[in-house]
């Protein structure tokens, strides 16, 4: 007898206006499920406001409580929360054959003309989140005669684009938004030779490389941002419990912290047995986290130790890096987003990124998102070209503060 579809994810709508929404999953485990689920929430802009985790290895039960907006679309979260879980059979012990890791998603190009104007790529960039359309890369270059060429390779969450209905629905989306200025528009699936070269972009000068990477900044966050209010705490006890390494965090709560956690928990290859997150007055969290390691014992090594809280302490005061460099005589807005062991990254950068500079009042020249290993990890990395027209009117560190805050969600 197993649990129906429709009660793996629950959403129970708030009691009052301005509550949260309790939201319960109750599924099969894996390792790294806590970091999907995390993903996926904050792809739809959810805050989450307090998490409860209990699994037994094998069965897991979720809570969260979560802050939406009034367009969120609940019953597609579900839908896509849902599809992330294990099958329940994969917790039976009748499984026959051995789960095959899932296909990669097709890339297209879309491919558009149209004549610029201020906010335009934010615009087209909330379109394609809005209908599912996850970014891989984009180029951007803007003509001398105000002309802009926009290259997006995509991948699509619902696996239709290849239909005529959905690229038609796409254009159409796209039409309503852009109106006349909208000249020709593209959408076309690529080979796997294009989609390897496409997850390739220019390397960084070594200088600016050291500048957003070194060592210096490991620990603190760069000077001219926002500073997090307090210290970051991350303390490991085995005292505790018999089977499990106890980790308390308290920090300062920011856009997709528990996401940070959990795939930096996720990439050690570590399993949490019991957790729970709450959120103080001022932005202040705490969280308690009984963990082990993939071999079911607990963390005692001390290097591990100190490895894990080093990491957790880096991710959680860095989770992305930000910085607004010179590129000749130009000025250049980069961001770079770690990429998880498994593939994928942090969601919406590239749309808090246009947001802000729209916010800003700062217009797009070019813009060009690509994958680097950088200091034996793989960044998602944003380079974009700020227009200067008549000069520069928002000074830099105004710029990299803005768009700071936005990805932090502090805006």
């Amino acid at each position: 007898m197993g649990i129906l579809y429709d009660d793996v994810v629950i959403i129970r709508p708030s009691e009052k206006e301005g509550e949260p929404r309790v939201l319960t999953v109750n599924c099969p485990d894996k390792t790294g499920l806590g970091c999907d689920l995390c993903r996926i929430i904050l792809f739809f802009g959810l805050s989450i406001v307090r998490v409860d985790v209990s699994t037994d290895g094998k069965w897991c039960y979720i809570v969260f409580w979560i802050i939406g907006k009034s367009t969120t679309r609940w019953s597609l979260l579900q839908d896509r929360l849902s599809e992330a879980c294990p099958s329940c059979s994969s917790a039976s012990g009748f499984s026959y054959f051995q789960l095959q890791p899932p296909k990669p998603p097709d890339v297209f190009l879309l491919k558009f003309c149209c004549y610029d104007r201020k906010g335009l790529l934010h615009d087209v960039t909330e379109v394609l989140c809005e209908l599912e359309l996850t970014i891989k890369k984009v180029k951007v270059s803007t003509t001398p005669d105000g002309r802009v060429m926009d290259l997006f390779f995509i991948t699509d969450t619902r696996e239709l684009l290849h239909t005529k209905k959905r690229q038609e629905d796409t254009h159409n989306h796209l039409k309503t938004v852009l109106g006349d200025a909208m000249i020709s528009c593209d959408i076309s699936m690529v080979g796997s030779e294009i989609t390897a070269c496409s997850q390739t972009s220019t390397l960084l000068p070594s200088a600016i490389t050291r500048e957003i990477f070194g060592s210096k900044f490991e620990d603190e966050p760069p000077s001219g941002l926002p500073q997090v209010s307090g210290n970051i705490s991350v303390t490991m006890d085995n005292s505790l419990s018999p089977a499990h390494t106890l980790v308390q965090i308290v920090c300062q709560d920011h856009k997709g912290l528990l996401y940070d956690m959990m795939r930096t928990l996720k990439d050690y290859n570590i399993k949490i047995s019991y957790g729970r997150l709450t959120t103080k007055p001022r932005r202040n969290c705490e969280v308690d986290l009984f963990i082990m390691q993939a071999d079911g014992k607990k963390v005692v090594d001390p290097y591990k130790q100190n490895a894990l809280c080093s990491r957790l302490q880096m991710e959680l005061l860095r989770p992305l890096r930000v910085a607004v460099v010179s590129r000749g005589p130009d000025t250049e807005l980069l961001v770079a987003n770690p990429v998880e062991l498994s593939g994928k990254g942090r969601p919406l950068v590239f749309f808090d990124i246009t947001h802000a500079l729209k916010m800003l009042n700062v217009c797009i020249f070019s813009a060009e998102i690509g994958r680097q290993m950088i200091a034996d990890r793989e960044w998602e990395v944003y380079r974009i070209l700020l227009d200067e027209g008549d000069g520069l009117l928002v000074p830099r560190n105004k710029i990299e503060e803005g768009v700071w805050k936005m990805l932090m969600g502090w805006e």
